[in-house]
């Protein structure tokens, strides 16, 4: 690519990032792009496709690293041995977020976007995606604790699916609303001590 071409694609990627922002995908205009990174419209097209793949160009890399750390952690924990689950509750899948913090805000525009501007894009169920890993690895655990003979409560399953949504709402909600980084780790190490208490009271496992 010659220095021309990746100013015209850095050109190109800042206009996009500009508009999605502030009109969220559905809404964004190519035209807009376009003249925005002053190209035409022909042009652009000689770097993507379309508006959804210059999304995807933008937020891909992202979107995946996080949801494969939260994955990883999630395997870690179903890893451990089954008698050593019960005390480890939380502290992986914990740890993980407290990790996700520091990489979103390094990479705060496109977890901007994921989380606000999505719709209309395979990202727009990226925390729906996040919260069905959670339901499943809550009765993967719950079946752990059956199987070396711990009591633990049943649950239904429309409340653990409400648990886990409401747990990452409040989480994302520190992207969503520009908080401060320094708040958003103090505020994470809460939501992280409230959901674990709950959880166990919930769960009711001895």
């Amino acid at each position: 690519m010659s220095e021309l071409e990746a100013t015209t694609l850095k050109n190109i990627l800042s206009a996009g990032k500009k508009e999605f922002l502030e009109k969220g995908f559905r809404s964004a205009s190519l035209r807009n792009i376009a003249k925005e990174a002053n190209v035409t419209t022909g042009a652009f097209y000689g770097y993507f496709k379309s508006k959804e793949e210059l999304f995807d160009c933008l937020v891909g890399e992202s979107a995946e690293v996080c949801m494969t750390r939260y994955k990883m952690a999630q395997n870690t924990f179903a890893d451990l041995p089954a008698e050593e689950q019960p005390k480890e509750m939380g502290n992986i899948s914990g740890d993980c977020m407290d990790n996700m913090v520091d990489y979103m805000y390094d990479h705060f525009d496109d977890f901007k976007l994921i989380l606000c501007c999505s719709e209309g894009t395979k990202y727009e169920s990226f925390m729906h995606e996040m919260v069905e890993i959670e339901v499943d690895a809550t009765y993967r655990f719950m079946n752990v604790l059956r199987d070396i003979g711990r009591r633990v409560n049943n649950i239904d399953p429309s409340l653990v699916h409400i648990l886990a949504s409401g747990m990452f709402s409040a989480y994302f909600e520190m992207i969503i609303h520009d908080m401060p980084k320094k708040q958003a780790k103090s505020y994470v190490k809460e939501l992280r001590a409230f959901y674990t208490a709950g959880w166990k009271s919930i769960m009711d496992f001895d």
